[in-house]
C-alpha cells in the first residue's frame, strides 16, 4: 500500500473508543501519534471519577519488562509518574514474615486524584471526550467503523458471547492516615485474615495509605464476607504499623469478574483492558497489561501489526497467573507460612531481583502438575 493509499485509508477511518480509563487513553495516545483522531465516550462526569485507591506495579509480574514506567515512555511515548518506587516489601502469613529489599517496582493512584494514572493519560490526549455517555455499543456500531471498548469491565464482552468468566472477587478497601515510609509496601496472604485471598497496603504519601481486604467467591467462601473480616484485619494492620490509622473514605466491591476474552479483535471491535482480560487473577493488578492492549489496539488500528498477535503473551501472563491463583486455593496456613519462610532470604532475593528469568512463567510451570495432584485428591 502505498503512502498516498495509506492516509486516505486512515481519513476513511473513524474510530469510537468506549471508556477513557487506562487502555483507552493509551489506545488514543498511540492512534493520534499516527494521525488518527478518535472519539472518546466516557460514561462518567469526568476522567477518574471513581474511588481512590492505591495499586502496584512490580517487577516480577511484568517480566521480560524490568521497568514498565521506561518501558511506556521509552517505546511507546506514554508518560507515567508513578507515586514512588518500591524498595522494600514485608510479606506476613500466619506466623512468618519476609522482607525484601531491592527495586522492586512502582506504587501509582487511581480514581479522585489529580496524580491518578488515568489523569496523567488524559492530558496528553487531544481528541474529544463525550461525558455522561449513555451511547450503546449497537448505538457506536451504527455511526463509527471501528470500536475499542475499554469500559472497565467485562460487561460487554460478556454480552457479545467473547469472555471466558474464571472467577468473582468482594473487595473492601478504605484509605487511612498515619505516618508512613512510602517506599514500602506490606501484603498478608494469612487466610484467618483473607481466606484464600490477601490484604495489602500501599502509601500515597508520608501520611496517607490504601488498605485493602480482597478474597475470591468461591465455595469455601461461602460462608464469610469481606465486612466480617474487615475488622480482624484492620487491628492487624494498626498492630503490624502500631497507629491508630484512622479511616478518611472507604469503598466495596462484590463479585468483581476476573476471566479474558475469547477473541481479542472480533471483526472491528477491539477489547482492551478489563475487557480483554488484563486484570490478574493471582494478585488482583493489572495497569500494565491494560496499558498494553490500549497500545496493540491502536497498533492494529494503524496498520502497524496484529492485535491478536501482540496480546498473545499478555494473554499466556493472564493464564500463568491464573495458575497461582489456583494454587493458592489449595493452600492452607502451614503452607503459607513455608513459602513465606523460604522468601526471607537467599530464594527471596533471587525471585525478585532476577532479570532474566520469569518467575510467573516459571512458577505457574512448575505447579501445574501440583494442581492436578490435589484437584485429584480432593475430587
Amino acid at each position: 500500500m502505498s503512502g498516498s493509499q495509506f492516509d486516505e485509508k486512515r481519513t476513511e477511518m473513524d474510530v469510537a473508543i468506549m471508556g477513557a480509563g487506562l487502555s483507552g487513553l493509551a489506545c488514543a495516545i498511540i492512534l493520534e501519534e499516527n494521525g488518527i483522531h478518535p472519539t472518546i465516550f466516557e460514561k462518567r462526569g469526568s476522567v477518574g471519577d471513581r474511588f481512590v485507591n492505591g495499586e502496584v506495579l512490580l517487577n516480577i509480574f511484568t517480566r521480560p519488562v524490568h521497568d514498565c514506567i521506561a518501558s511506556m515512555s521509552d517505546q511507546f511515548g506514554i508518560y507515567l509518574k508513578p507515586t514512588s518506587n518500591i524498595e522494600k516489601m514485608f510479606i506476613f502469613s500466619k506466623n512468618n514474615r519476609a522482607t525484601i529489599e531491592a527495586q522492586l517496582g512502582f506504587t501509582n493512584i487511581r480514581g479522585r486524584e489529580q496524580d491518578a494514572f488515568e489523569l496523567q493519560l488524559s492530558k496528553q490526549v487531544n481528541s474529544t471526550i463525550q461525558f455522561h455517555s449513555e451511547k450503546t455499543y449497537e448505538q457506536l456500531q451504527g455511526e463509527f467503523t471501528h470500536i475499542v471498548v475499554a469500559t472497565g469491565d467485562a460487561e460487554y464482552a460478556k454480552q457479545a458471547r467473547n469472555f471466558r468468566e474464571d472467577l468473582t472477587v468482594s473487595i473492601k478497601g478504605a484509605t487511612v492516615e498515619g505516618s508512613f515510609d512510602r517506599y514500602t509496601v506490606m501484603t498478608w496472604i494469612d487466610y484467618d485474615l483473607a481466606p484464600y485471598g490477601y490484604c495489602y497496603l500501599i502509601p500515597y504519601s508520608e501520611h496517607e495509605a490504601n488498605i485493602v481486604l480482597a478474597i475470591p467467591d468461591i465455595p469455601n467462601n461461602q460462608q464469610v464476607t469481606t465486612e466480617q473480616l474487615w475488622d480482624d484485619f484492620y487491628k492487624n494492620a494498626r498492630s503490624e504499623l502500631a497507629q491508630n490509622l484512622p479511616v478518611t473514605d472507604q469503598f466495596q466491591i462484590s463479585g468483581y469478574i476476573m476471566g479474558i476474552c475469547n477473541n481479542a479483535r472480533v471483526g472491528n471491535t477491539f477489547y482492551t483492558g478489563n475487557c480483554f482480560g488484563s486484570m490478574m487473577p493471582f494478585m488482583g493488578f493489572g495497569q500494565y497489561l491494560s496499558l498494553l492492549t490500549g497500545v496493540y489496539a491502536a497498533y492494529d488500528l494503524c496498520g502497524l501489526g496484529s492485535y491478536d498477535q501482540l496480546t498473545r503473551p499478555l494473554r499466556q501472563s493472564y493464564e500463568n497467573s491464573l495458575v497461582l491463583r489456583r494454587t493458592m486455593e489449595q493452600l492452607d496456613n502451614e503452607d503459607l507460612d513455608r513459602i513465606i519462610q523460604l522468601l526471607d532470604g537467599y530464594w527471596g532475593d533471587k525471585l525478585f531481583q532476577t532479570k532474566t528469568i520469569n518467575p510467573l512463567k516459571l512458577t505457574s510451570y512448575l505447579l501445574r502438575p501440583y494442581i492436578k495432584i490435589k484437584q485429584g485428591v480432593t475430587s
